[in-house]
This record gives structure tokens, C-alpha cells and sequence, in this order.
């Protein structure tokens, strides 16, 4: 066992000497600077050698947190989403092992380091085989230590590369009801891959319709608990009482109408998971009673004293900002933190124009086949229209939109006469009509200009979206704005 006097030896023999300069950023060239800078947490209950590694990190690049115990170490882990954790395996609160097997826990991609004296390298080994990727051992080595934390982060780096293939491949680890390939949406994907077989508490923001039940049953799907219940409960304009009672249920007779008992949804998602769709709208009193339910692991019915042990993962959804309702003490703070564990903010349609071809055409052949209707396909020039749609109602609003045009369809494929007048503006008396035959008197010069203001007016401004619904090069585009005066 290491004693505090032999460790404060350790440290001390580990800490570079008064006036060690440390290495010029590009001094060793072998050690290559990284393209984008990686976040880095140094556990290390000896400030001045936390200190003294993160210089050194710092100086090649990377962003270094330090934390100086091991209850600081896990606060940092639950707070942020680290790419490397370098932790000291010896600390006088929490080991280094904790901090391993709690940020593997909360980010299974994350690679973790530890740092280790000459009496600890078993441990060291031990904890490499427990999913540590490499140890150091003390005093450091600067150079050593800049080479092992780059070769740690390759590593990941490779993991993440081999998930980003997979998912080319069509190999979604059963995210299957999650359509597209915008750098957004993967980055979301990516992330409930990592903390789907975590029992981290997920808060999942965005406006309304961007799908966030989806990725609430996709992240359970993917689950260690997907043989249990996933119960949803939408917590909007619903009054306290029957809030409380739909969480945590009541005993026969607790209230007037109460004829039998009744289990909540605590009880009924035990072993699964719980999602609570807007719960901004939680009143102030029941917020009390769900952070004790949380921290606890228990409920209590109403009418009964006493509790019912439940376990339950918790995924909790809004379209509000749970901090601005903090500040305004219409949200409790420690229930805020409590289900924030992880945040996945969903971008809402605008943000994504990318993904809005490959959701139509799933759309359309998934309400093709639910209403026995044979259509084939769509007009690329629909397309363009509904790609450079505002979609204040982002998913939902779309595929309405495309259920209710293949429910009237008359033909095989859908076109612009199919559209709603919200979203290709017919002209007056011609309903239907491409509009091509009343523009006879002007010139093509008024024509192109009256065409591409239109546009940009119906995109808000997004040139990038102009320029696709257009069908021109946005450097084209560019230059007609300037020739038109309508910048």
C-alpha cells in the first residue's frame, strides 16, 4: 500500500526541476500538431504536476481541462465530453480505476491514460486490461508523454473512423429510423451510439418536430434494456396532480374516483426507460418530488407512505431553454443538471437541407405502401421546392406534407401540380399551370430577376439553397445578385 509521505515522494521526484523549459511547440516534429484541437482531462490531486502536464499538452495543441481530485475528475466527466482522460491511478479520495470504469460509463469512445509511480505498474497493467490504452509511468518523460498521448488519440481516431464507414455501408447499429447524411444528423448518430449501452441520463433539445421521441427509442433500442418497456409520457399541459399521478400512480381510494390502485410510469418503465417529452412544462411541485424520484430510485404513489425501489434510464426532451427557465426559477437547477448528463440538440430541417431528398423519397415509399398507392416517384423540380421550404414544423410538417400529396395523387409521380399553395405558388387564374404561358411581354432579363428575388425570398436569404433550387452554381448565383441589385 502507498503511503502519503511515499506518494508526496513520488510526486515530488515526478515534478521537473526549477527553470526545466519545456519543449518549443514544433521542437519535435515527430510528434505532429493535431488538425483539430482534441479535449484532454488531467486527473491529478498533485496540482503542480497536473499543472506541469497540461503546459506540456497545451504547448503541442491540445485543450487541457485539470481536475484535482477525483470527485472534480467525475464533475468534469458528467459535465463534457472528453477525447482523452489522463488520470493518476493513486489519489486520496478516488482511485484512477473509478475514473476509468465511470468515464468508459459515460463515453465508451473516450481513450483513457493513467499515470503511475515504479510501485504501482501492476495496477497500471491491471488497468490497461480493464480498457486503459496505455500507462505512463513517473517522473515523465515530456517528449515520451506527448508520442503516447498522440498514438492514444490515433487510436480513437480509428475507431471513430470505422463507425463513420459502417454507417456509409448501411450498417446503422439499428438507428434505422433515422434518415440522413448531413454532418449534423451523423454527429448525432455518433453520439447515441456512444451512450446507448450507458445508463447516462440523456436531455434531448430541438424544436418541435425534428424527431426527438425517434432518437429517444432508437437510443433505448440500442440499450442494454431493449428487452424491457420504453414508456413515453409527454408532460405538456397536463395539471400537477395528473402529472403526479401519471409518474408515480396512486393506492385505491387516495383521491375521489380513485376505485384501485394504479402503477405510474415509474413503475411501469422498472428496468427500461422513462421519456419525458417537454418536460419544461413539469410544474415547480412535482419538479421537487421527480428529482427525489431520480436521486433516490424510488417512488412513493399517492395516498401511500411508502416507497417502491424502481430503475429506470431517463430521457427527457424539450423544445425550450431549460436554462433560460432556470434563470427565471421557473426550472429547478439541480433537477436541470440532474437530467443534462448528456444534451443532444437536434438541428432543425433548415439547418439540414441535405438530408430533405432522402426523406422525401422515404416518405413517399413508406405512405405509398401504407395507402396502396402506386407512385413511382417524384419531379426533380418538386424537389427543389420542397428542399428550399422553411419547414417551421421541420419533420413532422414535411412528412405530413408528403402523405397528404400522395393521398390525392392522380398519377405515378408527383409533381409541382401536387405541391400546396404555401409551397409552389400557382399563377392567379391558372391553377395547376406552370405559369410559363403569361409571361409572354417581358424580357428574360426581368423574368431572371423577378425569379431568383422570389427565391431567395422564400429560402430567407440562404444563398446555398437558392442556388440549388436554381439549378446554378452558387458563384453563378453570386454574380446575377450583384448584376440584379438584390443584394
Amino acid at each position: 500500500m502507498t503511503t502519503s509521505s511515499s506518494k508526496e515522494k513520488t510526486q515530488a521526484a515526478s515534478r521537473p526541476e526549477a527553470g526545466t523549459r519545456l519543449p518549443a511547440l514544433r521542437e519535435k516534429a515527430e510528434v505532429p500538431l493535431p488538425e483539430h484541437p482534441k479535449e484532454i482531462l488531467i486527473v491529478d490531486d498533485d496540482r503542480r504536476h497536473a499543472e506541469t502536464t497540461a503546459e506540456a499538452l497545451s504547448a503541442v495543441g491540445y485543450k487541457c481541462d485539470i481536475a484535482t481530485s477525483g470527485g472534480s475528475g467525475l464533475e468534469h466527466l458528467k459535465r463534457k465530453q472528453y477525447d482523452l482522460i489522463l488520470t493518476d491511478l493513486v489519489m486520496a479520495d478516488i482511485s484512477g480505476i473509478e475514473i476509468l470504469r465511470q468515464a468508459q460509463e459515460l463515453n465508451p469512445f473516450v481513450a483513457v491514460m493513467v499515470l503511475t509511480g515504479h510501485g504501482t505498474i501492476e495496477t497500471a497493467v491491471e488497468a490497461m486490461k480493464q480498457g486503459a490504452v496505455d500507462y505512463i509511468v513517473k517522473p515523465l518523460n515530456i517528449h515520451a508523454l506527448r508520442i503516447q498521448v498522440h498514438k492514444a488519440l490515433e487510436v480513437q481516431e480509428l475507431r471513430r473512423i470505422n463507425l463513420s464507414q459502417k454507417r456509409q455501408l448501411g450498417e446503422n447499429f439499428g438507428f434505422d429510423g433515422i434518415i440522413g447524411k448531413s454532418e449534423k444528423i451523423r454527429r448525432v448518430m455518433e453520439i447515441c451510439s456512444q451512450i446507448a449501452r450507458t445508463d447516462v441520463a440523456v436531455l434531448i433539445t430541438g424544436e418541435t418536430g425534428t424527431g426527438k421521441e425517434l432518437i429517444a427509442k432508437a437510443i433505448h433500442e440500442n440499450s442494454l434494456r431493449k428487452d424491457r418497456h420504453f414508456v413515453p409520457m409527454n408532460c405538456a399541459a397536463l395539471s400537477s396532480q395528473l402529472i403526479e399521478d401519471e409518474l408515480f400512480g396512486h393506492e385505491k381510494g387516495s383521491f375521489t374516483g380513485a376505485n384501485f390502485q394504479r402503477k405510474g410510469r415509474f413503475e411501469h418503465a422498472h428496468r427500461g426507460t422513462l421519456f419525458l417529452d417537454e418536460v419544461g412544462d413539469i410544474p415547480p411541485d412535482v419538479q421537487v418530488k421527480l428529482l427525489r424520484a431520480l436521486e433516490n430510485r424510488e417512488i412513493v404513489r399517492i395516498g401511500s407512505n411508502d416507497p417502491v425501489k424502481v430503475d429506470v434510464r431517463i430521457i427527457s426532451a424539450t423544445h425550450r431553454n431549460l436554462e433560460d427557465l432556470v434563470k427565471q426559477n421557473h426550472f429547478r437547477e439541480d433537477l436541470y443538471y440532474r437530467l443534462k448528463v448528456v444534451t443532444i440538440d437536434l438541428p432543425p430541417l433548415r439547418e439540414r437541407r441535405e438530408d430533405i431528398p432522402l426523406l422525401i423519397h422515404h416518405f413517399i415509399q413508406k405512405f405509398s405502401e401504407a395507402h396502396r398507392k402506386p407512385i413511382e416517384g417524384i419531379t426533380q423540380e418538386a424537389v427543389n421546392y420542397l428542399a428550399a421550404h422553411p419547414w417551421k414544423g421541420n419533420v413532422r410538417e414535411l412528412k405530413h406534407q408528403i402523405e397528404n400529396m400522395v393521398v390525392v395523387a392522380q398519377g405515378p409521380t408527383l409533381g409541382v401540380d401536387n405541391l400546396p399553395e404555401n409551397i409552389f405558388r400557382r399563377p392567379e387564374g391558372k391553377p395547376g399551370a406552370s405559369g410559363l404561358n403569361g409571361l409572354a411581354g417581358v424580357t428574360i432579363r426581368e423574368v431572371e430577376r423577378e425569379l431568383i428575388k422570389n427565391t431567395l425570398s422564400q429560402v430567407s436569404g440562404n444563398r446555398e439553397a437558392a442556388a440549388k433550387t436554381l439549378g446554378i452554381g452558387e458563384r453563378t448565383l453570386y454574380r446575377k445578385i450583384k448584376r440584379y441589385g438584390l443584394s
